[in-house]
């Protein structure tokens, strides 16, 4: 371990030229900062598993029904997802586990047990399995995850079916065995996984939560305050309180309305909070599902459409006119909470917004937003900025005092967030900031600043942010980048192979004297340059973690 007055910094990474480097995952060196001495580390990127591999009858990243049977193209190959996404540590008693989940249709999870060497750190898969998700309908495009102060796996569910087409589902209809199309609303739910010492597994979908694009859940330090990221176009940001510390299945659900204080350099605002009502998973699970006394609701059942009472709204990036059905509140604030959360007057003009990550020892949330645009830039409503295609991380306080909601009502919460302004943000290319040379042909951001972040962690104790980034034109090669909070500077610490996205930054700063940085790099050559994977497996996704580094003192 190092000492408490430590703090873990990074050698950069060049940005990859060479055709060979922009193939490969390169990593910063480290070392430790402690005054005036500093001592270098021995780190890397280690692989625990790529899509394909398999571990006894598991094969990672395939894709099952509800039976648990393979699932298979029309090529007769099984299908196997090159979409790893998060993946976590999990200490349970004197093991450590790791759920990594897949961004595909039908979500995919796997649980591993892992050895880790307590001599270096290093860490392997000792075994593997598949995780059931039968008993939650299935999974769906499981994007990012964290991991919940009582030490649980809480994965979401991405870019749910819009339930205004019955139809919008019908990719689920292989894995339930279905004909007819499978329930919408069976998806765009937060899910949580317990992993118990013995390897097995118990699922809850979080009804109570709210049905979203979730990108990611960040369950604060009280373990009741729950900041929920929507990824699309006129998306919402939401928040989750508990009625019970560890316990996620009731609770009061918030939308943020943005009241803009700068337009300047990213723009920043106070943030108010719309209460959206209180609801229990087991009330809106009847909703979904029907029970004796009811029967399942659809789309037509909570809203009308284009009637002479309708409200125009802008969310997931169309306009309509919905007028809510009597008796329906509860059920819209759960079921179609985004286009709920616009008709009450929260803010749905964001821009994929993507992960959130807490700094206990500076009291502020962070939140990525990959691109400024479209909602947050036309000119009407709440947020009126200037666009960035290249997107910009924000910064939020919490209050250090009593909150209340818009309606003048005490949120139940020590944890909320108050205002938000913009921390970093990309450098889009252009006569004034050009692009280094070299780099002009497949970057239209600066190759020396961030492109389209996506997840975020914070490194406690050592004040650094890291970045990472999902981008397409914006950088050829995505990078994972650390922000220094104290100097203000960024620094290149990963890069990735052509078409690549990176996934899962994570940190997990002591796990048995150790420290680690997860770090997926899912989909190589799938977003661009697919002329350039030579067909020898160069496109399995990798899933893995920057390390091992010594833990600091507390």
């Amino acid at each position: 371990m190092i000492s408490s007055t430590a703090q873990i910094k990074f050698e950069e990474v060049a940005a990859p030229l060479s055709n060979y480097d922009k193939r490969q995952i390169m990593v910063g060196q480290a070392k430790v900062v402690d005054g005036e001495q500093e001592k270098a580390l021995d780190v890397g990127y280690h692989i625990l598993a790529r899509s394909g591999d398999r571990f006894g009858d598991v094969v990672f990243g395939q894709l099952v029904d509800k039976d648990g049977q393979p699932m298979y193209g029309e090529d007769g190959a099984r299908k196997v997802s090159d979409a790893n996404e998060h993946t976590s540590l999990l200490p349970i008693d004197d093991k450590l586990f790791s759920v990594s989940q897949m961004e595909s249709r039908p979500g995919a999870m796997f649980l591993m047990e892992l050895n880790q060497d307590q001599t270096t750190g290093e860490l392997s898969v000792k075994n593997m399995s598949q995780i059931d998700q039968s008993g939650v309908d299935g999974g769906w495009v499981h994007c990012a995850a964290s991991v919940t102060p009582w030490t649980t796996h809480l994965a979401s569910e991405e870019y749910e079916p819009d339930a205004s087409n019955p139809a919008s589902a019908s990719s689920m209809n292989e894995y339930m065995g279905l004909v007819g199309d499978t329930n919408p609303y069976f998806y765009g739910w937060n899910i949580e996984i317990e992993v118990s010492e013995d390897a097995t597994t118990d699922l809850n979908k979080h009804y109570a939560m709210g049905r979203l694009a979730f990108e990611l859940s960040y369950v604060m330090p009280d373990s009741k305050t729950v900041y929920m990221s929507d990824d699309g176009t006129n998306v919402g940001f939401f928040m989750f309180v508990a009625d019970t510390a560890g316990d996620l299945s009731a609770g009061t659900l918030y939308s943020a309305k943005w009241n803009q204080t700068s337009a300047e350099n990213g723009g920043a605002a106070d943030l108010t909070w719309v209460n959206l009502g209180h609801a229990t998973d087991s009330e809106i699970s009847d909703y979904v599902h029907g029970s004796s006394t009811q029967a399942a609701l659809g789309f037509a059942d909570i809203f009308d459409v284009d009637t002479e009472n309708c409200t125009t709204i802008s969310a997931n990036g169309k306009t309509e006119c919905l007028e809510l059905r009597s008796g329906m509140e509860k059920a819209a604030s759960r079921m179609e909470t985004r286009r709920y959360a616009a008709l009450t007057g929260a803010t749905t003009e964001f821009r994929k917004e993507e992960g959130i990550t807490f700094a206990p020892d500076r009291n502020k949330v962070y939140v990525a937003m990959s691109e400024v645009a479209k909602g947050m830039t036309d000119g009407a409503g709440d947020i009126q900025l200037t666009e960035n295609k290249c997107g910009t991380v924000y910064e939020l306080n919490v209050a250090t005092d009593a909150v209340n909601d818009t309606a003048g009502n005490a949120i139940n919460s020590s944890s909320v967030v108050k205002d938000m302004t913009a921390l970093v943000a990309g450098r889009p290319v252009s006569g004034e900031d050009p692009q280094v040379a070299g780099f002009e042909g497949n970057n239209s951001c600066h190759i020396n600043g961030i492109a389209n972040p996506d997840n975020v962690t914070y490194m406690a104790g050592h004040n650094q942010l890291i970045i990472g980034e999902d981008t397409g034109s914006g950088h050829q090669n995505d990078a994972i980048w650390t922000y220094d909070l104290d100097a203000g500077s960024l620094t290149r610490i990963q890069t990735t192979p052509y078409g690549s996205e990176t996934t899962s930054p994570y940190w997990y700063p002591n796990i048995n004297g150790w420290a680690y940085l997860m770090s997926v790099v899912q989909h190589p050559y799938g977003e661009s340059d697919g002329d350039k994977d030579t067909g020898t497996g160069e496109g399995r996704a990798y899933t893995g973690y920057v390390g091992p580094f010594p833990a600091k003192a507390e």
